[in-house]
């Protein structure tokens, strides 16, 4: 049987599972859950490796949702350990769509909120966890969820965990999980890290990659706009919004205080109601109520750091400005991954400033490709560059000149201060 003719009716799956898959209106399997998908049914441990909105959530939820089957017991028997409280909700959100049809119970337990209710709910018997490592240990040390019952255990985003320092967390969870289990393991990006992590528990595991893991999605077009300045690309993102074609729009910023002013920006210049912005210092439920604003198309722009890249699993997003370049190189993937979801295309933009070019070029490195160079528009006004910016970006760029070249005394080097008498 061809791939292209694959299709879930194909898997093993359950009647009540092929209803669900149905109503959510997945169609056609993509390529990590056709290679995925059989090979968890039959019980192997997974390293998968694959970019992100290729659809590796149902390629593991599926096959785990039929081994599960029906609610048993109080304890949970699979575990789905993923970086952030945002990505637990997504990740909640799409196995209860999947398992609409069974009496799971599924109970995401993350950090930012009180532990009461989710001891509560923990208190009523639970099948699946999905979970931060932090509030997971959080919940486990006090004896308020057992873990001896765990036959299927996760790690999604893998990467993401290892940079964010939850190595120690998932070392204990592994110390206290029982060791008779199956492992998947799932990750956009492979490094050192990774695989030092993926060796400690994987058991003789099959490994899926789904094109290179640094290549960003096909469905994505991508471009760049070299810029000299803050004001010039506040002026080149007013003249793009002009299009109505930007019509679900998600701008990432590098700082909170550039994503507070972007949005207040767009306060003023198309209506308080029509923006919202996501990142560390706003409430868990400021951050949830904002992105399901999005998803129901109450708002059309989206400003968010960093936090929210991976958390964001939206349809239909038109496009993602990168109003700054991030200093995660990988965060470019996770970024422009949120438009292009699955079989949609999308349209991904970048600002570069000076003092970005830098990281843009091993960015560009990271992917594998050259990305297209847009010329500004002719009637986008090109400010000068104030004193302090101006100054600030030669600094940033001095930095990055000794990183290559420890020699470099730089512009700013004490000694060219002097003057000779």
């Amino acid at each position: 049987m061809k791939q292209e003719e694959l299709r879930f009716s194909d898997f093993k799956l359950n009647k009540q599972l092929l209803t669900a898959i149905a109503e959510a209106g997945f169609e056609t399997p993509t390529d990590i859950q056709r290679k995925a998908i059989p090979q968890i049914l039959g019980g192997h441990d997974i390293l998968g490796i694959a970019q992100t909105g290729t659809g590796k959530t149902a390629a593991y939820a599926l096959p785990l949702l039929m081994k599960i089957k029906y609610a048993q017991g109080d304890d949970a028997r699979a575990m789905i350990i993923v970086p952030t409280r945002e990505l637990v909700l997504q990740v909640t959100e799409q196995i209860k769509t999947l398992a609409l049809y069974t009496d799971l119970r599924i109970v995401a337990l993350y950090g930012g909120v009180g532990l009461k209710r989710q001891v509560e709910e923990l208190s009523k018997g639970v099948d699946i966890i999905v979970a931060t490592p932090g509030r997971l240990m959080e919940l486990y040390l006090p004896g308020h969820l057992q873990l001896k019952k765990l036959q299927m255990f996760v790690l999604d985003e893998a990467e993401r965990l290892l940079d964010m320092g939850f190595r120690p967390q998932i070392n204990k969870i592994l110390e206290v999980i029982p060791r008779k289990r199956q492992n998947l393991l799932f990750t956009a990006t492979w490094n050192d890290k990774v695989k030092s992590i993926s060796e400690d528990f994987l058991v003789a595991p099959m490994e899926i990659r789904i094109s290179p893991e640094i290549r960003t999605a096909k469905t994505v077009s991508q471009c760049v706009f070299f810029v000299p300045n803050l004001r010039t690309k506040i002026n080149l993102l007013e003249h793009m919004l002009l299009d109505p074609a930007f019509r679900k729009v998600i701008i990432f910023c590098k700082t909170k205080t550039t994503a507070t002013n972007i949005s207040k920006f767009f306060a003023r210049k198309y209506g308080a109601e029509m923006v919202r912005v996501i990142h560390g210092n706003k409430s868990q439920n400021t951050r949830m109520n904002a992105l399901q604003q999005f998803k129901d198309d109450k708002i059309r722009f989206l400003v968010a750091t960093d936090v929210g890249s991976r958390g964001i699993d939206v349809e239909e997003v038109s496009h993602v400005i990168n109003f700054d370049v991030p200093l995660i190189y990988e965060d470019y993937i996770h970024r422009i991954g949120r438009t292009g979801r699955a079989f949609r295309t999308g349209d991904s933009i970048t600002f570069c400033a000076p003092h970005d070019e830098y990281h843009w070029k091993r960015i560009q490195k990271l992917i594998g490709q050259k990305v297209q160079v847009e010329v500004l528009p002719s009637d986008v006004e090109v400010t000068e560059t104030l004193f302090e910016e101006q100054q600030s970006m030669l600094r940033e760029m001095d930095i990055q000149r000794r990183k290559d070249d420890p020699e470099f005394k730089g512009a700013f080097h004490p000694k060219k201060a002097i003057k000779k008498k």
